[in-house]
């Protein structure tokens, strides 16, 4: 006991001194390991040492706030020790640790009882980071927008980071396009630019890839995708309208630009003026009109009757425009092309002769201007002295693109010196383009019309009026007719240009509401949903509908205006084709006359092709008619049973789907097949009633009858259905053959030529043709359908049901009678008969049935007596009809009738009414 006192005041004796270390340590672990490298080295360093326990190193202890590490004594006699983690550090969890540690010395024994603590010492650790992460671009994807010809420093910045926690690592060191040959680069710092000038029209779009390195080298797992879109240098200008526009016929008014708008590129505008231009000219004569003859659409527009037609089309009739250059086009349009060589006489039956203090001059022309200098004058129309002198009656020519219309009158009509030549200067006379010119004369005042349009001369000379003369007049078109004062006649003053549809109208002049509609076009510009324009919208339509000009302030008032324009087409079936469209602009800003440019642009609508209508006449093709109803005073009717109608084919439907569709005609022609019609025994004819309420009207010749006008088919129909035709003294006529044709739009669309075959008959062939049909011998049955009784007897109306039995009656009288007679005076004929009855199958007298065709009762009578006195003297040549005609029956009744044939002896229509 007293030994361990004395020992453990020993120990507290020695161990008088605390253990040291240095103040400080900084030291530095690489993640995902354990060892701390430490500076300076951890060593605790105690004074009692070399006394055991009292300089000895037994622990170091750590003071933090769960700080991973621990300190172990690696010597204790040293004094040296290690600071290792607890576990693997993460760099990106935490750098930097910071805390206490201290040195125990073991005190006074094994145990480290009352050991003593040395200094609190900071420690500060800092740890290394591993590349243990890749580049990661914060966006998914980049996108931008340049503007073409421009070379940029920078047009966007991609942006990599990485999840390592040191610069070296976590820091981006270099980024790189992967996609080659593109017009792009990249900088350190993510900078896209482009190295060359982009064009809008070449492409208007790159996608390139994009990838980064951190400074450790490592590159970025998944590159990322830069798309740059070239936008076009922002040029003011129309925006949002397609080049062409399809338009198909019977669609009415469609929408030419719907998606349209005007970019200014952000100046403010006062105003915006458009004008948008349909430009038709290559279209028939200037656009797009009603192709109809001259003497249809005169009808049409309610032109005054009696209008010559100076350049119809050519036929025998109308042989003098033969020799002329036409160019009918293919929408029937009827031009003449004149080119300084050509002219044509009137004859004198066509020139109108009683031209008045007032008449109508009226013509399409296109004219350029006339080559040369001192250009000559160029006549459309010209009358003339036919011989001997030089004296212009009245004429229309052209001189320096100036219209001059010349009337001189004469002494009978005035005395005095009176206007002679009306002058206009026009830039419609040279301008290459069709217009329709007409020219009213109320003497002394004349008015020129320009497509509608009234224009007064700008100069009016005077002159005397002609002398009287006994010289004819010759009227030409194309050139004047010079036929005195030169060795020979000739032509002179040619016309160069085009001409069609030139008439004169004398005694009366035409109306502005006339003239309008006679050279309207069909198509123009339009404007959809007029009533919900803005008002504070200004628009102007010029007279034809080819030019609309829209004035506005407000720049989206406009666009929407303009979206309204619309192209329409009123025709049933349009020409075909391309119209251009130019569309101009004006813009105003603020404060200053102009300052933004518009350009012009140009599209076009493209008229479809129109389903072609397919015409169709179908009725009775053959008729047989007896002699005597052509004598009539009804004449026969050719077309009872006509019909038309016309059907169309769309592309799809098939052609076994036709629709059936209504349109107008404007002509239909009855033609005289074989020889023509003879006059003053045979004529075409129709009762001018039949043309009441209709704008028809119809002519009359030896070749047959022309019907024209614009008007339905039904009414058509209706009027080619009373066509009679009528023959006073068809003699040994046959038949008569007639073909129909009828035409839409001046012959571009034709129907099929439908013949019609009238058989004539004459005295028995109508009695046998008639009577086989309605009384056949005893052993036929025959079942009559109203319909088969409505052929036979076309022309019999109901009510003449009691007529025809009463003549029935009074027939059969008259046959019993001739019948006796005959027995009486031929009585080896009698015998001849029952020697056939004995040789043959035995008939029965009882079974004869004698049958009237009433058609033929009307005349018989009357004819009895006159040909009475005839009959000794053709009963040979009525033998040999007989007999010709039996020839065709059955045999019995040619053996057992012979006497009964030869009543015709007492009148030449007995033998078409009784049948036997």
């Amino acid at each position: 006991m007293k030994t361990k006192f004395i020992a453990v005041l020993f120990y507290k004796c020695v161990n008088k001194h605390k253990p040291w270390i240095e103040t400080s340590y900084h030291g530095v672990i690489t993640e995902n390991t354990d060892v701390v490298l430490l500076d300076p080295p951890l060593v605790a360093l105690d004074k009692d040492a070399p006394v055991p326990y009292a300089g000895e190193i037994c622990a170091f202890n750590i003071h933090g706030l769960e700080a991973p590490f621990e300190a172990v004594v690696l010597n204790g006699t040293s004094g040296e020790g290690q600071l290792r983690a607890r576990g693997l550090v993460d760099c990106e969890l935490q750098k930097e640790y910071t805390f206490i540690i201290q040195a125990h010395d073991c005190g006074s024994g094994p145990g480290g009882t009352e050991g003593k603590k040395s200094h609190k010492a900071v420690v500060h650790i800092q740890v290394n980071d591993v590349n243990e992460f890749a580049p990661v671009f914060r966006e998914p994807q980049y996108h931008a927008a340049v503007t073409e010809g421009k070379i940029y420093d920078s047009i966007l910045q991609v942006e990599a980071t990485d999840q390592d926690c040191s610069p070296q690592y976590s820091q981006i060191c270099n980024y790189q396009i992967t996609t080659t040959n593109t017009p792009f680069a990249i900088d350190r710092n993510g900078n896209i630019r482009n190295t060359e000038k982009l064009s809008y029209d070449h492409q208007q779009q790159y996608e390139i890839q994009v990838t980064a390195w951190d400074c450790g080298q490592k590159r970025a797992s998944h590159s990322v995708p830069v798309r740059i879109d070239v936008k076009p240098v922002c040029k003011p200008g129309w925006q949002g309208w397609n080049k062409r526009v399809d338009y198909e016929p019977g669609t009415g008014s469609k929408q030419l630009f719907p998606k349209m708008h005007l970019e200014t590129c952000g100046g403010p505008l006062s105003s915006v003026r458009t004008t948008v231009e349909l430009q038709t000219s290559h279209i028939g004569k200037g656009c797009d009109r009603e192709t109809y003859s001259e003497k249809s659409l005169q009808k049409l527009c309610g032109a005054s009757s009696g209008s010559t037609d100076l350049l119809p089309a050519p036929s025998a009739a109308t042989n003098w425009t033969a020799p002329l250059v036409t160019d009918s086009g293919r929408d029937s349009d009827l031009i003449f092309k004149f080119d300084g060589r050509q002219a044509a006489k009137i004859p004198d039956w066509v020139v109108p002769q009683n031209l008045t203090d007032q008449f109508t001059i009226a013509t399409w022309m296109k004219h350029g201007p006339s080559p040369g200098l001192r250009a000559e004058k160029e006549t459309l129309l010209c009358n003339s002295d036919k011989t001997e002198m030089n004296r212009h009656h009245y004429s229309l020519y052209v001189h320096n693109c100036r219209l001059v219309f010349l009337l001189r009158r004469d002494f009978t009509q005035v005395d005095t010196f009176r206007p002679a030549e009306f002058h206009w200067k026009l830039e419609q006379i040279c301008d290459k383009e069709w217009h329709y010119y007409v020219i009213n004369v109320e003497f002394p005042v004349v008015t020129l019309y320009v497509d509608g349009v009234t224009y007064d001369p700008y100069l009016v000379t005077d002159d005397w009026p002609i002398h009287p003369s006994q010289i004819d007049v010759q009227l030409t078109v194309g050139a004047c007719w010079q036929g005195g004062e030169v060795t020979k006649p000739r032509f002179t003053q040619y016309f160069r240009g085009s001409l069609s549809g030139l008439t004169i109208r004398p005694g009366k002049i035409e109306s502005q509401k006339v003239i309008s509609c006679l050279q309207a076009c069909k198509e123009g510009l339009d404007i959809n949903s007029l009533e919900s324009l803005d008002k504070s919208i200004k628009f102007h339509f010029n007279p034809a509908q080819s030019i609309l000009v829209m004035e506005g302030e407000d720049l989206e008032n406009m666009n929407a205006a303009v979206r309204k324009v619309s192209y329409i087409n009123s025709r049933q079936f349009p020409t075909p084709g391309i119209r251009r469209l130019h569309i101009s602009t004006a813009v105003q800003c603020f404060g200053e006359d102009t300052c933004i440019t518009i350009p012009d642009i140009d599209a076009v609508v493209m008229v479809l092709q129109p389903s072609e209508p397919r015409i169709t006449i179908t009725g009775v093709e053959r008729l047989s008619w007896p002699a005597s109803d052509l004598q009539a005073a009804g004449g026969i009717a050719l077309f009872q049973d006509l019909h038309i109608i016309s059907t169309v084919t769309r592309a799809d439907v098939t052609a076994h789907h036709a629709g059936e569709i209504i349109h107008n005609l404007d002509y239909c022609d009855v033609l005289v097949l074989g020889d023509e019609l003879r006059p003053g025994q045979e004529s075409l004819q129709l009762q001018r009633s039949a043309l009441l309420g209709k704008h028809l009207d119809a002519t009359n010749s030896t070749s047959g009858m022309s019907i024209y006008g614009v008007d339905s088919m039904s009414n058509y129909e209706q009027v080619i259905r009373q066509v009679d035709y009528y023959n006073w003294r068809p003699g040994q006529l046959t038949e008569r053959r007639f073909r129909l044709t009828c035409s839409e739009l001046n012959g571009r669309y034709t129907s099929n030529e439908f013949n019609l075959e009238v058989s004539v008959l004459h005295n028995s062939e109508a009695g046998e043709h008639v009577n086989h049909m309605v009384a056949p011998p005893q052993y036929m049955q025959v079942a009559h359908h109203p319909s088969m009784i409505h052929n036979l007897y076309p022309s019999v109306p109901s009510a003449a049901t009691v007529v025809i039995v009463m003549c029935i009656a009074a027939l059969v009288v008259l046959v019993v009678l001739g019948i006796y007679r005959i027995h009486l005076t031929h009585q080896p004929e009698v015998k001849l008969v029952e020697t056939a009855k004995e040789k043959d199958t035995p008939w029965d007298n009882s079974a004869l049935t004698i049958t009237v065709n009433p058609m033929e009762v009307g005349g018989l009578w009357e004819e009895e007596e006159e040909d009475e006195d005839d009959d000794e003297d053709d009963e040979e040549e009525e033998d040999d009809i007989t007999s010709t005609e039996s020839d065709d029956s059955e045999e019995e009744v040619d053996v057992q009738l012979p006497r009964m044939q030869r009543l015709s002896k007492k009148g030449k229509n007995w033998d078409k009414t009784i049948c036997y």
